[in-house]
């Protein structure tokens, strides 16, 4: 039996751009165990595409790579976003493979006339193929997860698997910019003061995670009813950990009491003292439906809906790329790091740094890794005096953790205090830099692993490579040392 018979009866080689192989090419009925199935051991993963095809009737045609013909379902209502909606799907003839690529327009007159554009496309793996039940999962650019395709009566459905949150996930980056673009494609955040955090919800309770990837679910108690409040039985949201300062303003230094803490006493008793709040920027996944290919303006409109406003969480406002000089006079006027634009359509990218994000500063500011530290003098005497601090220069010369200046400013006793318990079971005997260092600051160093991030303030970059009066601002166990480079 020749699989693409109907294919070919349908279409004029001739008037068609769409590819109609010869009839003694086409793959027969039972044919294909040289074909690629999900779950051959060694072999490459099917493909799949989704077409969109506007014809008489809009509508995306859905493909599956099967015994060497594409297997084609008609969804009028598009491929099915949300797992509680099932959509219609009508079963097709065979397409040859050779349609996978296809796209162009179909002259007037002919059988599916009008324009063909690809979708989507990509690899899936099979869970089940019988006469009533196709399940697969998808691996596309937008398409992304467990499908189904089942009978009902004499046609067919096709139905989205609820997907269970990501075990770990890294969080999407911005870029550090000038200023966002002026073409209205954009929106405006603040760029918040605190500890970057994914929030994943099942069953009305949070875990909270660092951007290392780091569980600081213990260290933020005051964060445990957010779940309840939100309502929904599976939620991962994206956001900002901040505390308050007395200005009602986020302040990073009034944060640091809180970063590192471990114990759950004392996480309970600074969650009276120093309560944080959850500020949700974004929305990931809701109910086993996956968002992350979603634009952010669908998302953001989404979260609005979905995020109540309590007392230690809320979704903070979002501004039109237009005001930009407002927003960015009300950062600067409330002592905030600067403002995030982000594109309307972008999609979010875990762990990728794009233009598609781009945060603008409002002062020189920059992440360093704490090397060693110079004991004080004075009234400092027997605490640190200043701190050596380097960047990572993986594409210089020379390579590695690179000398970039010593911080002496910015600190409390406390501060103080608590940066030499941290540094001191980190002590080793020579210089982590790879490197020369000022023999003024490197004669009575005290050398330490390279393992504690700090961000400093700063008021320019000197042709050596140097921070011109870097001032501390907090310590960022949120960050891997590794990652610490030079920002533009």
């Amino acid at each position: 039996m020749d699989r693409l018979a109907d294919y070919r009866r349908k279409r004029d080689a001739s008037r068609t751009p769409e590819p109609v192989p010869a009839a003694d090419s086409g793959p027969e009925a039972g044919a294909g165990d040289e074909d690629r199935h999900a779950g051959d051991a060694g072999a490459p993963l099917p493909r799949f595409v989704v077409q969109e095809h506007h014809a008489r009737r809009l509508h995306w045609d859905f493909r599956l790579e099967r015994d060497g013909v594409l297997v084609s379902w008609a969804l009028p209502k598009g491929v099915p976003d949300d797992p509680a909606v099932n959509h219609l799907a009508v079963h097709t003839e065979d397409h040859p493979l050779e349609y996978g690529g296809f796209e162009g327009r179909i002259p007037r007159g002919e059988y599916g006339a009008g324009s063909v554009t690809i979708w989507d496309h990509g690899t899936y793996e099979t869970g089940k193929w019988d006469d009533r039940e196709v399940k697969v999962v998808l691996h596309g650019q937008r398409l992304s997860g467990g499908y189904v395709l089942f009978r009902t009566g004499n046609g067919w459905m096709i139905h989205r698997e609820r997907m269970p949150l990501p075990v770990r996930l890294i969080p999407m980056l911005a870029t550090t910019s000038r200023q966002p673009p002026t073409d209205g494609q954009w929106a405006l955040e603040m760029k918040w003061d605190g500890v970057r955090a994914l929030a994943f919800i099942e069953g009305g309770r949070p875990r909270l995670v660092s951007r290392t990837s780091r569980d600081i679910t213990q260290a933020y108690p005051e964060l445990a009813g957010m779940g309840t409040a939100i309502g929904h039985r599976q939620v991962l949201l994206d956001g900002e950990i901040v505390a308050f300062g007395d200005g009602g303003w986020p302040e990073f230094e009034a944060l640091q009491q809180r970063i590192h803490v471990t114990s759950a006493a004392q996480a309970a008793r600074l969650a009276t003292e120093n309560p944080v709040t959850y500020l949700a920027f974004d929305l990931l996944q809701l109910d086993g439906r996956p968002l992350m290919g979603r634009p952010y303006s669908e998302r953001r409109e989404m979260l609005e809906d979905l995020m109540p406003n309590g007392p230690y969480w809320q979704c903070p406002p979002v501004f039109p790329g237009d005001d930009f000089a407002a927003v960015r006079a009300a950062s600067v006027e409330h002592g905030l790091e600067g403002v995030v634009a982000k594109r309307l359509d972008s999609r979010y990218e875990p762990g990728e740094r794009t233009g598609s994000w781009r945060k603008i500063k409002n002062s020189l500011r920059q992440e360093v890794v704490v090397a060693g530290w110079k004991p004080g003098k004075g009234n400092r005497a027997g605490q640190i005096g200043s701190l050596l601090v380097g960047i990572n220069t993986p594409h210089g010369t020379p390579k590695g953790l690179v000398y970039a200046g010593h911080v002496g400013t910015g600190f409390t006793v406390a501060t103080l205090r608590m940066l030499g318990e941290r540094l001191a079971p980190l002590r080793r005997r020579d210089s982590p830099f790879t490197g020369p260092v000022p023999p003024e600051h490197a004669r009575p160093a005290v050398w330490v692993e390279p393992r504690l991030v700090i961000d400093v303030t700063f008021e320019g970059w000197t042709r050596a490579g140097r921070m011109r009066a870097p001032a501390y601002k907090g310590l960022r166990g949120d960050k891997d040392p590794a990652e610490v480079v030079r920002e533009p």
